[in-house]
């Protein structure tokens, strides 16, 4: 029987923080690992890090909310991203914050490996007020167990402090 967790693929580890990616910290470099030390001489060798299963799903999610809806159009997907980037600079009030769980349940629904949404919980960061906080839970194709994670989102406008 072949294995259920192979539908969700196998990538190249692109975000240092699955379970809390914050939008301003993307990442930029590729994530190495130490190998075991060979037999032949000793050395330990590096290798880039992979993820596979539910892990590299919830990446591929991180990476649709971090992209601008549209940005990737030269490359032929179109409908690739989400529309969060157009909060930016706005307040952090109950309509933006409606809008950014719409924007997020698009972006959701256009992953085939998304079998059904829980929930999308937007909240205010409690500690800084030009966050907000989307909590998401749901269940992926051929999987009975949730995935859950949390996408900070910054509303604040400029470059990266």
């Amino acid at each position: 029987m072949a294995d259920p967790q192979a539908r969700f693929g196998q990538d190249l580890r692109l975000l240092r923080d699955l379970l809390r990616q914050n939008d301003r910290n993307p990442g930029n470099d590729l994530s190495v690992v130490t190998l075991p030390a060979t037999q032949l001489d000793g050395a330990k060798l590096k290798d880039l890090e992979m993820l596979k299963d539910l892990q590299n799903l919830q990446q591929a999610l991180l990476l649709r909310f971090l992209t601008r809806a549209g940005e990737l159009s030269l490359l032929g997907h179109p409908d690739y991203g989400s529309r969060l980037h157009t909060l930016i600079g706005g307040l952090n009030n109950d309509t933006n914050r409606n809008r950014a769980k719409l924007f997020v349940l698009e972006a959701l629904g256009a992953e085939p490996r998304v079998k059904q949404v829980n929930s999308v919980d937007v909240t205010q960061d409690p500690g800084v007020r030009t966050q907000i906080n989307i909590n998401v839970s749901l269940t992926a194709i051929d999987s009975d167990t949730p995935l859950n994670f949390v996408f900070p989102f910054s509303l604040e406008g400029g470059p990266l402090p």
